[in-house]
């Protein structure tokens, strides 16, 4: 039996979270199963001095039970050094505030093992780090030039339009040819956001839902797919996407074959990437959700592999 690891997770604090759906969730009732030592604290209360990072720590326990899932006991000022693990799983936005965290994390690990590599993770932003693999992807466009952004539209006809650094959804607009927001949409990106835009050629089969596909140590474990809401472009679950049993195309089969080793060269142990038809949109390696809604209809029971892929390396 693996011995019993002492566990700090990095998260959202955990009285927010929906039980249901949370993979972070699932990932702490495993490890309370295994006989691992649980602490909670949350990303504004990471503290560097003198080259040691601290954080005021709270034990934790979970429970697999709707309005009493969780209890925290009184915080410790802990340096976070002295864990074996540090689970980094708080939610994007990837702004400068999750740059910093990983900056912070950086110090500790590999000594102790932050899952996912910091370092890494920060240099992979979901949305670029795909570019690696252009031939997997939609046609994409990255840039704050309008009049890129409007030849792109003219050359695509039916386009998404999304931040370069959100997340969930939020501001992913579709214009169909036609449609005639764009110089508005682009007005408003500009007061909101100082990045680039990432623009997409629109791809119909997201009707038929947009697949997430999750990958430990760079192979693939599980799949959900999600359906958009009837009047909605966006498959994410908390605006109305619905999640739909699957299994792995081929060529699904063939994407994450292709990218692997570039996860594994990356340390990364837990990647979920987006599939629609036969491209790939996105590779999320910040906190990659899904493992509930895998296990709930019928597949792998992925924070278990999570698991024994922390312990081989512990």
């Amino acid at each position: 039996m693996a011995k019993s690891l002492k566990v700090a997770v990095q998260m959202d604090h955990v009285q927010s979270i929906n039980i249901e759906g949370d993979s972070t969730f699932a990932m702490c009732l495993e490890a309370q199963a295994r006989g691992h030592e649980l602490y909670h604290y949350t990303p504004d209360l990471l503290t560097l001095r003198d080259g040691k990072v601290f954080a005021r720590i709270e034990p934790m326990t979970v429970k697999d039970e709707k309005g009493a899932h969780y209890t925290l006991g009184d915080p410790v000022r802990t340096d976070l050094s002295t864990m074996d693990v540090v689970l980094l799983r708080q939610d994007p936005p990837f702004d400068m505030a999750y740059i910093t965290s990983t900056h912070l994390l950086e110090r500790i690990h590999p000594q102790t093992l932050v899952v996912n590599d910091p370092a890494w993770v920060r240099n992979s932003p979901e949305k670029i780090f795909v570019t690696e693999f252009p031939d997997l992807m939609p046609e994409t466009l990255i840039t704050r030039d309008w009049a890129e952004i409007r030849a792109f539209r003219e050359e695509m006809g039916d386009i998404i339009l999304k931040p370069l650094y959100g997340n969930g959804g939020a501001g992913v607009f579709h214009l169909a040819e036609g449609d005639r927001n764009l110089s508005s949409l682009l007005e408003m990106f500009n007061q909101m956001f100082r990045e680039p835009i990432i623009a997409q050629r629109y791809l119909p089969k997201v009707r038929e839902g947009d697949k997430r596909i999750i990958l430990i140590d760079g192979e693939p474990v599980g799949a959900i797919n999600r359906v958009p809401a009837e009047h909605d472009s966006r498959s994410n679950m908390h605006v109305g996407g619905k999640a739909v049993k699957t299994e792995l195309t081929d060529r699904e089969r063939e994407i994450c074959a292709r990218i692997g080793p570039a996860l594994r060269e990356r340390g990364f142990i837990l990647v979920g990437i987006d599939v629609i038809g036969d491209v790939m949109t996105e590779i999320n390696v910040t906190s990659p959700t899904g493992i509930r809604e895998v296990r709930k209809f019928g597949g792998a029971d992925i924070a278990a592999l999570m698991w024994d892929a922390i312990e081989k390396r512990r």
